[in-house]
């Protein structure tokens, strides 16, 4: 169990055996330790020292994140004791063939979801060009087989996310102002819910290496900087396209985020109230959020044509670089839509049994494992049928 704590000035204090998230005399949650995988906390919120203390004394990885969401630090599980997966790991660096072997099927798999998705949206909305994106990203994959050095496989890398994200806004039901990935800082509403996602998904990646018992600095597709968590950064990849982008269309596309969830943070100016609450429609009902596209026998939600816009006022405005944030109750939207993605089972054939997405992530962390230590001789990511 994955639980998210964003009320300011609460305070998780220790009661018995348990957890209780309070703030004043109210008590807003009771944590069983034994159920939690993840606690992820953020903004103003307290730890009481017995309380982190059984945080720690049950190995519950600790998250803290900024008031919107960005990644601050972590108090995790003790660091694996096998030094010499570790050692592995770190040798294996120098071996130019294994890393570049590694490292094209990680691009691989992501370039072959990305033009799933593309593929998707073109039936979806009945427009030609995310198909011709789609044939060009499996021209890179094409391509990409026969490159000879790490460059050479980011930069493929890095052709077919300007194709995909170019793409990308083909879509939505509706124009929200998205023209390119910005990163820092977002400046648009997609953007924004893009880089929430991405950082969500960065912490359940990294759980699943420790859990593996793998050193998350050294990857290969990344290069390994100071303070950089490679090897989490490489397992993210496949993931991104999968959970985190369609789930992205989902929330635009059923509405359950709109325009007047969102704010352009300007210096001087508070953050404005609540634009509005509502009961979260399920997200995993999307067909173009499906690992397979056709998991459930229920009919799914049809998506309307899209009619593109070249020229709008939210264009212009997403041109600014004020950063542009969620309100507190779209917050609350995003991390129940998550949390319900992941969540989620479907068959996953190298298991051989039904998963679900969280799963899967551990899953192919410790699949990871066994191409470092031999076991396995390639590097099989998880594909969008």
């Amino acid at each position: 169990m994955v639980i998210y704590i964003r009320t300011q000035g609460a305070k998780i204090v220790k009661e018995g055996k348990h957890l209780l998230v309070k703030k004043g005399d109210a008590v807003y949650h009771t944590l069983f330790t034994y159920k939690l995988r993840q606690v992820v906390i953020f903004g103003s919120v307290e730890i009481t020292h017995r309380a982190l203390a059984q945080l720690m004394r049950n190995n519950i990885d600790t998250v803290f994140m900024s008031y919107d969401g960005r990644y601050m630090g972590r108090i995790a599980a003790p660091e694996s004791r096998n030094v010499f997966l570790h050692k592995r790991q770190y040798m294996l660096l120098d071996d130019h063939d294994f890393a570049l072997r590694l490292a094209r099927c990680i691009v691989a798999g992501k370039l072959a979801n990305m033009a799933t998705l593309l593929m998707r949206i073109r039936r979806s909305r009945k427009d030609p060009v995310p198909g011709q994106k789609a044939e060009e990203i499996h021209q890179l994959m094409r391509q990409l087989e026969s490159a000879n050095n790490l460059e050479s496989v980011r930069g493929y890398e890095g052709r077919g996310s300007a194709i995909y994200f170019g793409t990308f806004p083909r879509g939505f039901v509706h124009e929200m102002g998205f023209v390119r990935r910005v990163r820092r800082p977002p400046t648009d509403p997609v953007n924004s819910v893009l880089s929430l996602l991405y950082t969500f998904l960065m912490n359940r990646v990294y759980a699943a290496v420790r859990i593996a018992g793998l050193d998350p600095y050294p990857g290969f597709l990344h290069a390994i900087d100071y303070g950089r968590y490679s090897l989490v950064l490489d397992l993210m990849e496949e993931f991104r396209t999968i959970i985190a982008d369609t789930l992205t269309l989902s929330l635009f596309n059923l509405k359950i985020l709109q325009k007047e969830d969102f704010y352009v943070e300007k210096p001087g100016v508070g953050t404005p109230s609540e634009a509005r609450d509502q009961e979260v429609p399920d997200v995993t009902r999307d067909p173009i959020g499906l690992i397979s596209g056709n998991e459930s026998e229920e009919e799914h939600f049809d998506l309307p044509e899209q009619r593109m816009v070249e020229d709008s006022p939210a264009l212009a405005e997403s041109a600014g670089r004020y950063p542009v944030k969620l309100r507190d109750e779209a917050f609350k939207r995003i991390i129940e839509a998550f949390e319900k993605k992941l969540t989620t089972a479907f068959y996953y054939p190298p298991a051989g049994r039904r998963l679900t997405y969280g799963d899967v992530i551990i899953y192919q962390a410790g699949h990871y494992r066994k191409v470092i230590e031999g076991e396995a001789e390639v590097y099989q990511p998880v594909l969008l049928k």
